[in-house]
């Protein structure tokens, strides 16, 4: 394993926009990625294992809820610290922000924003301290992109409710203690249930077979007959805008994330360019190679712009769904294209897992996919420009 020698490029001097805090954050999770996750991931991945033995660091460093009030366990951070977090994640492995993303804003988000002060006491600290994993339960087998669709459901049954149904494609399920699950009650009207692990019908068998995010265990969460005690309904949000109201969370942290990807790819390739010899000088040289690294990093500068200014919008709760998705799907897709051209720039380097960059393209291509697709983003944007739904 060569040693991580990363430095994050800064085009346009980002860094005297942040705060001494922010930086100070961001150092703490970039060693911590340079100390734990570097010299691992490359093997995790190969045995498409989940290292567990990670998650008292994430915890440690604030990945987990890190801006979830301090009295809920959380680090009472701003948006732009968690922000900050995720990129310097994601700059190791997107499979390892998956863990960390689902951790924050789809189980503790919604325990925080939408539950009793029982259930936030209760499960709230040892979600921040890594005692407890969880997972979010959304997407089925047959209803992805339309979530509205979702079949999984609850029946009233006096002291508890009964709940049945089945969720795929879920971060974290194989190994998680709880799981945040949306499912419809009898009216039709989708409430948020909390799952936990030992409750009589509830199994996570893990999915296999992955060529993208094989250091996260990705897995099912199936419901038969499961008797779900009635205070581990969420009560203070109901209908589709609940679990929406969560994506959006993990969506804002996706559009950071995605820049730590990109920006390993295009510091792994400038480093390569001028080191690799061919016909007498380093490929760096070149005019192809300096258009496709003059290209990169433009358009990681765009990113971190895009991705700073969504920050300050979301510290002042003034961020729309809308505008989030426009910075997910513009973030990753440029992620991805990053990591394409990078991979062609080491030749056939490029596939070996000596350097990160094949790894970072096929994690990303499940990352343009999850929490909303490339394509179902494009339409939240046209929607919101022209007032016109094209889902319909």
């Amino acid at each position: 394993m060569k040693p991580d020698l990363f430095e994050a490029p800064d085009y346009y001097n980002i860094d005297d926009l942040l705060t001494e805090e922010h930086k100070l954050i961001r150092e703490a999770a970039r060693a911590w990625v340079k100390r734990d996750v570097s010299p691992i991931i490359e093997e995790a991945a190969q045995n498409a294992e989940f290292p567990k033995s990670i998650i008292p660091g994430l915890a440690e460093i604030g990945a987990f809820g890190p801006y979830i009030p301090e009295q809920y366990g959380g680090a009472g951070l701003d948006q732009i610290s968690y922000g900050l977090i995720m990129q310097e994640i994601e700059r190791g492995d997107s499979g390892v922000r998956s863990t960390a993303s689902v951790q924050s804003s789809l189980v503790m988000y919604p325990i925080w924003k939408y539950g009793t002060e029982a259930q936030r006491n209760k499960y709230l600290p040892k979600l921040a301290a890594g005692e407890w994993m969880g997972s979010f339960g959304l997407t089925e087998p047959d209803h992805g992109s339309n979530p509205a669709g979702m079949v999984t459901n609850f029946k009233d049954k006096g002291d508890h409710y009964l709940l049945n149904g089945a969720k795929l494609w879920i971060s974290n399920s194989p190994f998680c203690d709880v799981a945040v699950v949306w499912a419809k009650n009898e009216e039709g009207r989708i409430h948020g249930l909390i799952v936990e692990r030992g409750m009589e019908g509830f199994s996570t068998p893990e999915t296999h077979n992955k060529w993208s995010l094989r250091a996260s265990a990705t897995g099912e969460l199936i419901f038969q007959d499961v008797k779900v005690p009635k205070e581990n309904l969420l009560p203070n949000k109901s209908g589709l805008g609940a679990p929406l109201g969560c994506l959006d969370s993990a969506r804002y942290g996706i559009a950071w994330g995605a820049i730590g990807a990109a920006m390993d790819c295009y510091d792994t390739a400038l480093r390569y360019s001028k080191e690799r010899i061919q016909f007498g000088k380093p490929i760096g040289a070149f005019q192809l190679q300096q258009k496709k690294l003059a290209e990169m990093i433009t358009e990681i500068t765009k990113a971190q712009l895009l991705a700073l200014r969504l920050g300050q919008l979301k510290n002042e709760d003034k961020a729309t769904s809308a505008q989030i998705s426009m910075a997910k799907r513009n973030n990753v897709d440029m992620a991805l294209k990053i990591a394409r051209e990078a991979r062609q720039m080491l030749g056939g380097m490029g596939i070996t897992g000596e350097y990160p960059i094949m790894r970072h393209m096929m994690n990303l291509e499940s990352v343009i996919t999850y929490e909303g697709t490339h394509d179902i983003h494009l339409l939240i944007t046209g929607l919101d420009v022209t007032g016109f739904n094209a889902f319909k």
